[in-house]
């Protein structure tokens, strides 16, 4: 039986029936890292909401664990941790407070389940008496993780958990989600940073309430199916610009420090290089580059909206 199992799930706001989430289904394989992946926007929180039961679905259904969102609903918030995107603990209690605040809410203890959570205990315990207002935001994000843990979950929902933490931060979160997964929790990320879905074993991409892909990033990857290429000039704007309006090129956006390309059918390098210098451009580097997940994704939005 998959940990999670979504069939046909949507999300209606609003009198005038805002689509936040548009009839998906996908299954989530028990003691998998299953992430969701898209900007804000895309659907992900509202997703996260009905699966954890704090939102009714206005179609579809859904189980967590052998469990119905909406007619098992108490059994689900006894089986899962929920981390929300936004810090929701309570700030003017300390880090043990908050501790033991939520393990009573489960009758347990961080005694009891010390085994699952020590990794992110010991780096806790420095400030276990600091209020939980005044930690960095890489401490508040393992204190979050902490206490949605406390009552070992057998799935675990995380909501944008890396938003606005400095980038080492987010490793040593990651870091920890993968010790989590050998201890046979299901886990369930959302994220609209590209990067982290490789760290995924399977990922769902998302845009406007609806699954463009969902496979492992190596498939996903392996599914692009296109020469990129990177272009680089001085003048990035102009070289931008330039692109844009080439009858040579298919697509180009900015991607850190270059521009990344792909090219009409019948256009090569060559032929790009000498339209771009009769547009004054003389000294552009291009280069074959390999895709990554965000240029995937740019690549399937841009096939759903043709």
């Amino acid at each position: 039986m998959p940990g999670v199992q979504v069939k046909e799930l949507s999300k209606h706001y609003g009198r005038e029936k805002f689509q936040a989430v548009k009839s998906i289904s996908f299954d989530v394989e028990p003691g998998e890292i299953f992430g969701l992946i898209g900007p804000d926007g895309a659907g992900k929180s509202s997703i996260f909401r009905m699966l954890t039961t704090l939102l009714l679905p206005s179609s579809g259904e859904a189980w967590v664990d052998g469990c119905h969102i909406v007619k098992d609903y108490k059994a689900i918030r006894e089986r899962v941790g929920y981390m929300p995107g936004k810090f929701s603990l309570y700030q003017d209690l300390s880090v043990e407070e908050n501790l033991k605040f939520f393990a009573n809410l489960f009758s347990s203890s961080l005694e009891k389940n010390y085994d699952l959570v020590k990794d992110i205990y010991v780096q806790l315990e420095p400030f276990r008496t600091r209020r939980a207002g005044k930690l960095s935001g890489g401490m508040k994000q393992k204190l979050a993780l902490c206490c949605a843990l406390i009552h070992r979950p057998s799935v675990l929902f995380l909501d944008e958990p890396t938003t606005g933490v400095d980038a080492v931060s987010r490793r040593e979160f990651w870091d920890m989600l993968s010790r989590l997964k050998e201890q046979g929790i299901t886990i369930l990320v959302s994220t609209p940073y590209m990067d982290e879905a490789r760290r995924c074993d399977r990922i769902a991409l998302m845009q406007e309430g609806e699954l463009l892909s969902i496979n492992s990033p190596e498939q996903i990857l392996g599914a692009f199916g296109k020469t990129l290429y990177s272009a680089w000039h001085p003048n990035m704007i102009a070289l931008l610009k330039a692109l844009r309006k080439s009858k040579q090129v298919k697509n180009c956006y900015a991607f850190g420090e270059r521009h990344h390309v792909l090219l009409n059918e019948q256009a090569d390098p060559v032929s790009l290089k000498q339209d771009l210098s009769h547009q004054g451009l003389n000294e552009v580097q291009i280069e074959i580059d390999d895709p990554n997940i965000e240029d995937c994704f740019i690549d399937l939005m841009l096939k759903r909206r043709a």
